[in-house]
């Protein structure tokens, strides 16, 4: 087993388990921000137990490491809008601000902090734990396959009676159509599946282990509506239209789902720290019905505030929120898309 030690010398060993930001609370809670993301420099320092100089040291000497992990200094205007968000009480002309991601490398890299001590020794058994696991080296079938095997057994067996007894009974021809009406259904959903699953096949090779929400934030507005554009086409949706501009009414994306619904989006590629306000949410409800869909996706890089998310749920928009997104652009398929 690896010595705690070990991540304080080794940034390959930190940048492998960066991700598991679970640990943080496991040790000790970690108080956020309003925006339910970031931290101060001050309240790193009282969750390690350290004073605040020696973060900043630290800062100093890992500035590229954190950077990559999300640590950033606001300023200027960009400073005054977080304030007005966060309701900080703070006349200093910067801020830094530390995600989870970097509290957790930060914990990684304090040498003198029992409580980063107490992080890394967890964190480094639960990866251990994982690694140790026995292994099911049992064959399984693929979910290809046995869409096959289905599909065959419905096509030889099933089918073939029903237009028998379809043949024989004249009382009950229409309750027997109808059922295989239902089945033919059965049939093109298998086909559709099998081929969504070579899809997010290849998507998942083709995608990268890290970086999902990095690469999301580096992108301009156009940018943005193209990504979530190609995941509408991944996840089997068709007609897929860009409509992104000041004549689109509301509407950034339309398109139609797998099983034929009628959809619209919206998308907001905000700064992390900002939210989607209800006024925000209200208008893209007047979209929805103004275009008369089946389904309404917003799309934010940002969270969404209690009252928009509220209104979401009363009227049927599927607010999609970062943490969210993130999972999508990842490989995993929305709920209102199956």
């Amino acid at each position: 087993m690896i010595n705690e030690t070990a991540l304080l010398e080794s940034r390959a060993l930190r940048d492998g388990v960066v991700s598991r930001t679970d640990v943080i609370d496991k040790v000790k809670t970690l108080s956020l921000l309003p925006d339910g993301m970031h931290v101060t420099t001050a309240m790193v320092a009282s969750y390690c137990e350290v004073t605040e100089t020696v973060i900043r040291a630290m800062v100093f000497d890992h500035r590229e490491e954190l950077e990559s992990n999300g640590y950033r200094v606001l300023a200027g205007s960009e400073l005054s809008y977080f304030k007005q968000l966060s309701g900080i009480q703070s006349r200093s002309a910067s801020l830094a601000l530390f995600p989870r991601r970097a509290v957790l490398n930060v914990a990684m890299l304090l040498r003198d902090s029992e409580v980063a001590r107490q992080v890394r020794t967890y964190l480094l058994d639960t990866e251990y734990a994982a690694r140790t696991q026995p292994v099911d080296n049992s064959v399984h079938s693929s979910s290809a396959d046995l869409d096959d095997r289905i599909t065959h057994i419905l096509g030889k067996t099933v089918v073939p009676m029903l237009n028998a007894l379809i043949e024989a009974s004249g009382e009950q021809r229409r309750d027997l159509i109808s059922a295989r009406a239902d089945i033919h259904r059965v049939q093109r959903k298998l086909a559709q599946h099998e081929q969504r699953l070579h899809r997010l096949e290849r998507t998942r090779e083709q995608r990268p282990l890290a970086g999902v929400m990095a690469s999301i934030d580096a992108m301009n507005w156009r940018e943005f509506e193209q990504h979530i554009a190609s995941l509408l086409r991944r996840d089997g949706c068709t007609d897929v239209e860009i409509h992104g501009g000041s004549g689109d009414r509301g509407a950034d994306i339309t398109a139609y789902t797998a099983d034929g619904r009628r959809l619209v989006v919206q998308c907001k590629n905000f700064a992390p720290y900002r939210s989607v306000w209800s006024g925000e949410m209200q208008k893209f409800v007047g979209t929805k019905t103004l275009h008369q869909v089946d389904v309404a996706v917003y799309v934010a890089t940002c969270p969404f505030s209690r009252e928009a998310l509220d209104i979401a749920l009363q009227v049927g928009v599927t607010a999609v929120h970062r943490g969210l997104l993130e999972a999508w652009s990842a490989g995993a398929t929305l709920q209102v898309l199956r």
